[in-house]
């Protein structure tokens, strides 16, 4: 079953034999040979001789061979004639033998009878095989002799039993055994078989092993049985011959039943058997697998298999660069101290796996099945390497089973490694399939599943071989290459780490990898800077003759980039070159190299704004990495940052208006200058300057003489310069303290009564002013943000402001300003072609994208699972989008104000950095005002105030989406685009996920401080009287900012606890510190908290909000944040309830924005919500019929439109609330599982009741119908209506099967509530047709076919129920919603049939009872419909 058979040991050392002997005899010369031929013959005169002479063979003695001059099988007929010819047959066989023991008394003719024969003929004439048997088994093969001379044989074999073996290497008790091997016919096989097992039993240790293994060659089938029984006794006697005795057993034909009580025996004693027999028994284990037992068997074995049996010399981590720099020959050497048992456990594993797919199944699922992350080892991660390697059937369920392991956090990190480390050699042997498991796992979006396949590859590249690390490299680069931007960032990042880890090895491949030069077109600027990373670290860390083709290629790619005309291709070259730069700046002995380079990017950019703004970011970045070597970091303070003040600062005495269209005015100045004193950003006379020349128009005079700077570079620049400043001074910028300060010249920037009608040109231009002016004043609050001092941390408040103040006056001139493309502020490749999009049309793109997923959802409606909520046919009611576009909706759709949102202008705003959000610990902070002596003049008290802080938690938010929340779910062309999703985080991306989360963490108790105040603030708003928006009378537009901060406080709790990077172990700290900080506010701190009650009392700390809650986004933002927590509970069944609470309790509240209700923003958060509850109750049944049969009808009566129990149920809303409940009511009843006959009377009688519920409420929604009839609720009707019957038909009708004759009143009684219902749907089918509503027929065949077929399940169920005459069939006559009948061709001449709607139950249900009464085996019948068509 498992492989081919091998041969035994007994056949190989008779083989041996029989050549040593033949060896022997061929070393005698071959003129002694001929002296002696005459003294060898044996001259006896007996029967023996004779007729042995006179069939064809001759004896010789002593060690000679016999000689046979004829065909063995024509010395085999002659001498059995001879026999039976003989006058005193069958006396002569006696005399025979007797002859026979004569003769080989002596020992030396004993062997050399038992030895083959000499032949004397040709081999061309030869009839058989050229392999001469031996005198005893020509003998053996004759009917008449084969008793006598098995009994004389054993006879013989006790003498030599306890002897020692000759010089010659013979052992004779093994040659006599050999005799009996592959007769052709054994004449007494019982008999044969009792003195083998008698010899077995008296025979030493090392021969019994030989005996037992030669028993599958001697015995016939007959035998097998009797045999199994004899070693299965010797088994449980002796556990020395436990292989050979299962060896053999796994080579016969034996009972199953006999063979699972042997399998257990050897499972039982797995623990005590030497190492070197445990190939023997799990092979037999594996053989005697059945399909019945075979995940039983595999669990046990699994479990029984310990590391301790097999494990192998382990790899360590000094060895790994020995290991592959060793020769063929030490690769031989190490296979050879690779121990043997090990080996031949994984030969057979591999052969079972291969040929039997039970087995590996049974493997896999018992691998599944393990829950806790201790209980596996590392055999379980080989053998799913090695069944997805053999089995290619089961690859898709490995790879399933991976994945969940790879979530829950059973495969980790420790175990790869532990398996790479104990099993390399067979890995190693096995490398195709392993690397196709993280080929496979890679593609993943989840980044614990990316990582794993990570460390695949970098155990794979260290240990491995060099034929294996150039495997590795190609798969790397083919993920590179794939065009899913994730997959190429994770493939980067192995390279990125190997190259540090191992950069000899990976120099060896660096061909490969400089391929990825020709694929840098579509790359992002982070991929970009990851490859020349690679590269550069391996080109330039050492002096290696190696690395020179990779210093000329890159030199080249760098420098005709650099030259090209193309600006896309530009910043690519300044990316490499900078990239490179930074690494060969590392070393101090190299600083001609990098000021060349640097000067050489320098000059290729001074001629494109854009292209030295990103020179400059890249540059800042490079010293903010912190690489570069000190006399470096001199020159760039020398030669680069000392032109910062020529370019963009001026003193104030120096300002002058001239001619310019603008008046100039020094605004948003910290400090009371004189006229006369002081320093100012000139922005404006550069802005103008620049417009000027775009224009062809004169230069103005104070500029004519200076090299004319694009203002597109003056954040840029600045952040290379506090950079520096920071680098040199130990991060204090006291040097630089004074651009806090300054004012900025601009003009007057507050829009009148005149903004209208301004120019178009003119309003341009200030809007380009002005967004200048914010990036400027962006970036100030990026550098002076850290700085300690109390009067730093003032500014930096009052930057804020005005950054707050001039977004509101941006607003204004955007409103009024449509077309307008404001100047870049991220230079990056993605900015290029980026446009803002305006509400109007972001709105139809939106439309467009609702589109087209509505007809995607279409195509798939059949295969997707019914669970899904279909919104195909509701115009009102769009998606549901998830994640943070879905929160982003739900803040927009809210704070849609104004006719412009600077949402759509993210891109070309600075991108704020992470260090930013430290402000949120300001509390109150006092600012001293001196006079013109230095003298406190007076002191003002600033603090964090509400647009300030929404407007730091807005930037958290996006920032926490973009780099938590994987949102590239889709597999992206390379022909396409990466889209602007990272456009604006840019500096975000340089960090890691990890380190982002870390940072946040410590943001966690102000930010929970800002949220109780915020908390507190509603609850007093409680008593207050609110209008019809939502706020209390007069402080509207502060109620709408306090609770934009309070929703961005709890979306940015819901992204931190989301985040899927917490069940990495390396992250378990960070989310311990994040619910600490939430666990204080509660309660005083425990050292050493469970983790579990950490997760329960930030739970409760969330869920205390709920009753300042002052909008539906909040309470569905807080739903999602407690839903968080609740999935990293390990005991969630207290907190589903109180989630389902909550969630009820929100849809039991009035919410403000009523006017919204029609918006499906609204409908998607209200149906996600509703979800939310149904999901999370304890009875989904009941609060369907709570809803349906208490909540509806209310609506249908209020004059308010709107049920009192649940104001959020609507006219307008009830589409949703219809179509999640008929969607969870499908869904519950199908995950409910069908009974069987076997269970308990209880069992039944519950399913039962919960079927009789699940009918009620499918009747309570289905009726509905006749009040609500429009397009989506009929939709919604057909749709669930048919998945609801095919649930009814798979898992309820078995139940009723063996149910009927006990609940026969229940049974009939579900059934004709369920026959009204699918009555109903039947007219549905015919309102359909007749409306020839195409979206609606699509669904009318197949609910007919279901319905056809629930049907002839009835008629079954009656059948079986012996209540067949019950049952008989009538014609529906095809009507509309309102019981109207619908006029047909096929309906006419039908009238006659209308009374069978309603009489025949009543009829059936009587006629049922008298069969009852005639005949205890019948039950009572159920009379079914059938439904005709309208064809």
């Amino acid at each position: 079953m498992i492989s081919k058979k091998r041969l035994s040991r007994s056949e190989d050392q008779e083989a041996s034999i029989e050549e040593a002997s033949k060896t022997k005899r061929q070393q005698l010369p071959k003129k002694t040979k001929k002296s002696h031929a005459s003294n060898e013959v044996e001259e006896n005169d007996n029967v023996f001789v004779k007729l042995l002479k006179t069939s064809g063979l001759t004896l010789k003695t002593g060690e000679n061979q016999n000689q046979l001059a004829v065909d063995q099988i024509v010395f085999q007929k002659k001498l059995f004639q001879s026999l039976r010819k003989h006058p005193s047959y069958p006396k002569v066989i006696e005399e025979f033998v007797s002859a026979l023991e004569s003769h080989i008394e002596d020992p030396d003719t004993f062997r050399n009878c038992l030895l083959s024969c000499e032949r004397l003929q040709d081999e061309e004439s030869s009839m058989g095989t050229s392999y001469s048997k031996s005198l005893i088994k020509l003998l053996l093969g004759i009917d008449i002799l084969q008793p006598a001379i098995i009994k004389t044989l054993f006879e013989k074999v006790p003498e030599f039993l306890f002897v020692k073996v000759n010089s010659d290497g013979i052992n004779m008790p093994r040659l006599i055994i050999n005799q009996f091997k592959w007769l052709d016919r054994i004449i007494d096989g019982k008999d044969l078989t009792a003195k083998i097992m008698q010899l077995i039993s008296i025979a030493p240790g090392c021969l019994q092993h030989d005996f037992i293994t030669s028993l599958p060659e001697i015995l016939g089938d007959s035998q097998h049985a009797d045999v199994g029984k004899e070693l299965g006794i010797l088994l449980e006697e002796s556990t020395e011959l436990t292989a050979p005795i299962l060896d053999v057993l796994s080579s016969l034909q034996l009972d199953p039943d006999f063979l699972s009580k042997v399998r257990q025996l050897a499972m039982r004693k797995l623990d005590s058997f030497k190492l070197d027999d445990l190939p023997a028994i799990i092979k037999f284990v594996l053989h005697s697998i059945t399909v019945t037992n075979a995940f039983e068997v595999i669990s046990e074995l699994r479990g029984k298999l310990n590391l301790q049996h097999f494990t192998l010399p382990s790899l360590q981590p000094s060895q790994i660069n020995l290991k592959r720099t060793r020769g063929a020959s030490s690769s031989g050497n190490q296979e050879s101290s690779y121990p043997d048992y090990a080996t031949l456990i994984f030969d057979v594993i591999k052969s079972a796996v291969r040929y039997e797919k039970a087995i590996s199944e049974a493997w896999v699922k018992a691998i599944e099945t393990v829950v806790s992350g201790s209980d596996h080892s590392t055999l379980d991660v080989v053998m799913l390497f090695i069944i997805y390697g053999t089995s290619p059937q089961t690859k898709k369920y490995i790879e399933r089973v991976l994945r969940s392991k790879i979530r829950s956090g059973c495969f980790d990190q420790p175990l790869l490694e532990s398996t790479f480390r104990v099993h390399f050699l067979i890995l190693e042997d096995i490398c195709p399939s392993v690397l196709l498991v993280a080929q496979s796992l890679f593609h993943s979006q989840e980044q614990s599943i990316t990582s794993f396949a990570s460390l695949l590859y970098r155990l794979s590249f260290r240990i491995f071989d060099s034929y294996c690390q150039q495997e590795v490299v190609g798969a790397l680069v083919t993920h590179v290459c794939s065009g899913n931007e994730a997959e190429v960032d994770a493939a980067l990042d192995v390279f990125l780490e190997l190259t540090i880890l191992d950069p000899s090895s990976m120099r060896m491949n660096a061909v490969f990898v400089k391929g990825l030069l020709d694929y840098l077109d579509n790359m992002s600027p982070q991929q970009i800077r990851k490859l020349f990373h690679i590269l550069s670290t391996l080109a330039f860390s050492e002096q290696h003759e190696a690395s020179s083709h990779i210093k000329d290629d890159m030199n080249l790619v760098i420098r005709k980039q650099l030259s090209s005309t193309i600006v896309k291709y530009k910043l690519i070259g300044i990316i490499g070159a900078v990239t490179m730069a930074g690494i060969v700046a590392a070393d101090s002995w190299v600083l001609d190299s990098v000021t060349s380079l640097l000067e050489l990017v320098k000059s290729c950019s001074e001629q494109s704004p854009q292209a030295s703004a990103l020179y400059y970011d890249e540059f800042a970045n490079l010293i903010q990495a912190g690489n570069m070597a000190p006399k470096t970091l001199e020159w760039v303070g020398k030669t680069i940052c000392d032109d910062f003040q020529d370019a963009f600062v001026v003193d104030l005495c120096d300002v002058s208006e001239g001619a310019l269209p603008f008046p100039v005015k020094a605004l948003y100045g910290l400090e009371e200058y004189n006229t006369q004193d002081g320093i100012a950003i000139n922005l404006l006379p550069l802005l103008l300057s620049e417009e000027c020349a775009k224009d062809g128009g004169p230069i103005t005079s104070q500029e004519s003489d200076k090299k004319l700077v694009s203002p597109l570079c003056l954040a840029p620049y600045f952040r290379l310069l506090r950079f520096c400043m920071a680098k040199q001074h130990n991060g204090s910028l006291e040097e630089i303290d004074g651009l806090l300060d300054c004012p900025i010249l601009l003009t007057d920037l507050e829009p009148g009564e005149k903004l209208e009608s301004m120019p178009a040109k003119e309003r341009s231009f200030l809007c380009s002013l002005i967004f200048l002016t914010l990036n400027w004043l962006r970036e100030v609050v990026n550098a002076f943000c850290g700085q300690q001092s109390a009067e730093m941390k003032g500014k930096v408040l009052t930057r804020l402001k005005n950054i707050v103040e001039l977004q509101g006056v941006l607003e204004k001139y955007l409103a009024v300003t449509p077309g307008y493309v404001p100047p870049l502020a991220n230079f990056d490749l993605e900015t290029l072609n980026v446009i803002p999009h305006s509400s109007s049309s972001s709105a139809k793109s939106r439309n467009k994208g609702k589109i087209r997923e509505r007809k995607k959802k279409a195509d798939d409606d059949k295969a997707s699972s019914p669970d899904k909520l279909s919104k195909e046919d509701n115009s009102e009611c769009e998606p549901v989008a998830s994640g943070r576009s879905q929160l982003d909706k739900e803040f927009t759709g809210k704070e849609a104000r104004t006719s412009v949102s600077l949402q759509n202008y993210h891109a070309f705003f600075r991108e704020l950095d992470v260090e930013i959000f430290s402000i949120l610990h300001c509390g109150l902070v006092t600012k001293v005002i001196l006079d013109t002596e230095m003298h406190t003049e007076a002191t003002e008290v600033l603090q964090l105030g509400p647009p300030e802080l929404l407007f730091l938690l807005e930037d958290l938010s996006q920032k926490l989406e973009n780099i938590l929340l994987l949102t590239c779910t889709k597999k992206m062309s390379f022909l396409k685009s990466k889209g602007s999703r990272n456009i604006g985080f840019s500096h975000l991306h340089q960090r890691s996920a990890s380190e982002v989360i870390y940072f946040i963490v410590k943001l966690m108790t102000p930010m929970c401080s800002h949220l109780e105040n915020i908390h507190n603030y509603f609850q007093c708003l409680v008593p207050e009287k609110h209008d019809v928006i939502g706020g209390p009378e007069g402080n509207a537009q502060e109620y709408q900012i306090m609770s934009s901060c309070y929703l961005r406080l709890l979306q940015i709790f819901h992204w931190i606890f989301a985040w899927s990077g917490f069940s990495q172990v390396e992250n378990r700290r960070a989310l311990y510190s994040a619910l600490k900080m939430l666990t204080v506010r509660v309660k005083q701190w425990q050292p050493d908290e469970a983790l579990e009650e950490l997760i329960s009392q930030s739970f409760s700390y969330l869920q205390n909000f709920h009753l300042s809650i002052p909008s539906f986004q909040c309470a569905l933002c807080l739903l999602r944040t407690l839903m968080a927590l609740f999935k990293r509970s390990v005991d969630p069944a207290q907190k589903k309830e109180r989630i389902a609470s909550l969630a009820r309790q929100f849809l039991c509240r009035a919410w403000p924005h009523c006017e919204k209700e029609k918006s499906p923003l609204f409908k998607d958060q209200l149906q996600d919500l509703l979800c939310i509850y149904l999901e999370h109750t304890d009875s989904v049944l009941k609060a369907i019929e709570e809803i349906a049969g208490v909540g509806v009808p209310e609506l249908i009566h209020s004059p308010k439109e709107a049920s009192s129990t649940f104001p959020t149920l609507t006219r307008h809303t009830f589409v949703i609330f219809f179509r999640v409940m008929m969607a969870k009511l499908e869904n519950t009843v199908k995950s409910l599982q069908a009974g069987s006959a076997t269970q308990p009377p209880q069992v039944h009688e519950e399913k039962l009741l919960y079927w009789n519920m699940a009918v009620r409420d499918f009747s309570i929604l289905i009726n509905l119908i006749k009040v609500f009839d429009s397009h989506p609720v009929l939709h919604a009707c057909l749709k669930y209506g048919r998945l609801f019957v095919e649930a009814f038909l798979k898992q309820c009708m078995p139940l009723l099967d063996f149910s009927f004759r006990k609940h026969r009143e229940d049974v009939l009684s579900l059934l004709e509530t369920f026959q009204l219902n699918t009555r109903l749907l039947h007219h549905l089918c015919g309102h359909s047709k007749i409306h020839q509503d195409t979206k609606l027929t699509k669904h009318v065949p197949l609910l007919k076919k279901t319905l056809e077929l629930l049907v002839c399940r009835v008629k079954a169920m009656l059948v079986l129920n012996n209540c067949r005459e019950a049952f008989w069939l009538g014609n529906l006559k095809n009507r509309d919603l309102q019981g109207e009948e619908i006029v047909s061709q096929d309906s006419q001449g039908s009238t006659a049939e209308e009374s069978e709607d309603s009489a025949p139950s009543q009829v059936s249900q009587s006629s049922a009872a008298q069969d009852g009464d005639k005949d205890d085996e019948s039950d009572r019948e159920m009379e079914h419909h059938s439904e005709d068509s309208l064809d």
